[in-house]
């Protein structure tokens, strides 16, 4: 008798909603997602600023906004923000920080690639390492281009997570080292832990981007769904200088040396 194939429902992108609501318990934990000093705050400030302005109002979509980091950010510059992210456990902390602070950014579920948002409805759309995760990009950048104003602003903060360089590498082998002693056990915890560390390789390796989200093919993918005026700024310092006073020497050496950038393209 022929087998029958087993059969399911339950895909990538659900694999990855699953992923990121188990991460939601500790993400504002961890130094490089939720922001620790001023001085990082005011790097950011500068990065949205120099690519986007003052928000004077304008109507901003942040996308896989997680726990609310950058629409605060963008909150704080003036724009009226509208959080979304599918993982139901970074809404609800997301919310409950926006009370916390008075704040009155809408936070609500959704699908970045899918966002069922009117067509021209927001002056500027950010989000912030949510394209390396993305199963359709190109769907994702349709459907942003879609959703934005005639001359709205898409920013892109994101990043290089696979190839890694040789101080990455070397970064890598001596903090495993380290570990065999119980050196460096008491410094906050980066990424996922080793409960979800094969989840994530698994959920990295099946991704349009598995070998890499290089800023160059980003924005080959931007041009070729409807974007102009692309720009690639890799000049993260401020932010990374701002961040290392909360990473090990070796993780902000690796960070340091990673492949990060922003991108802004015109509708």
């Amino acid at each position: 008798m022929q087998q029958l194939a087993t059969q399911t429902n339950y895909n990538l992108k659900d694999e990855i909603k699953a992923y990121w609501s188990q991460r939601a318990e500790t993400f504002d934990t961890q130094p490089g997602h939720e922001i620790f000093s001023e001085s990082e705050r005011a790097a950011w400030h500068a990065l949205i600023r120099r690519h986007l302005g003052d928000g004077k109002g304008r109507k901003a979509l942040d996308l896989a906004s997680g726990t609310g980091v950058v629409s605060h950010l963008m909150d704080d510059l003036g724009f009226s923000v509208t959080g979304m992210d599918w993982a139901e456990p970074m809404l609800e902390r997301a919310r409950a920080k926006a009370e916390a602070r008075g704040r009155t950014i809408r936070f609500f579920l959704g699908d970045a690639e899918n966002t069922l948002e009117p067509d021209n409805a927001y002056d500027v759309i950010t989000n912030r390492h949510l394209v390396w995760t993305l199963v359709d990009p190109k769907a994702a950048f349709l459907e942003w281009h879609r959703v934005l104003k005639p001359g709205g602003r898409l920013l892109i903060v994101d990043g290089d997570f696979v190839n890694q360089g040789l101080v990455a590498r070397l970064a890598g082998r001596v903090a495993e080292a380290l570990k065999t002693f119980g050196i460096g056990a008491q410094r906050p915890l980066h990424g996922p832990g080793a409960s979800l560390a094969e989840t994530h390789r698994s959920i990295l390796s099946r991704v349009y981007f598995s070998k890499g989200a290089r800023a160059e093919a980003v924005v080959e993918l931007l041009k070729a769904t409807g974007f102009s005026s692309v720009t690639v700024d890799t000049d993260m310092r401020a932010i990374h200088r701002a961040q290392k006073k909360n990473f090990s020497f070796l993780k902000g050496l690796e960070r340091a040396t990673q492949h990060r950038y922003a991108i802004c393209a015109v509708k």
